[in-house]
């Protein structure tokens, strides 16, 4: 089973979306396999990060911006803002695609862990993921 979903990202930040792929693997009522995720841009990311302390979040989405400030000389890249180019940077350091097993027809997730969109742009908009469930 192949699914897009669209996520809906208005500013720059993580958007959990673990009840949407949860959904689609309901769908699919595959028993054992696996679920992958993919992106299709080049400014956004995936992880499966901790969901129950928001300032998690915030530590992460303050961290990367550190690691990768906006404005810097080096960037030649800035044709699409001041944004563009630090948001492909951090696209480069986190993850496009995930891989999550299926066991008894849900998501092998652990306790604290939810699936997240990183929206590295400060005027997102809606974002594609495929999602794939099979063998």
């Amino acid at each position: 089973m192949v699914k897009n979903i669209q996520i809906h990202t208005p500013h720059q930040g993580l958007f959990d979306f673990t009840r949407q792929v949860a959904e689609v693997v309901r769908e699919a009522k595959l028993p054992d396999g696996l679920c992958t995720l993919f992106i299709q841009h080049t400014s956004a990311s995936l992880i499966v990060q901790e969901n129950a302390d928001p300032s998690a979040k915030r530590d992460l989405e303050r961290w990367l911006n550190r690691l990768v400030p906006e404005g810097d000389s080096l960037y030649t890249h800035t044709l699409e803002g001041n944004d563009d180019m630090p948001a492909h940077i951090k696209s480069a350091l986190t993850a496009t695609s995930l891989a999550i097993p299926i066991i008894n027809g849900q998501l092998t997730l652990g306790t604290w862990q939810g699936i997240y969109l990183w929206e590295h742009r400060r005027h997102g908009g809606y974002r594609s993921v495929m999602i794939h469930i099979g063998h």
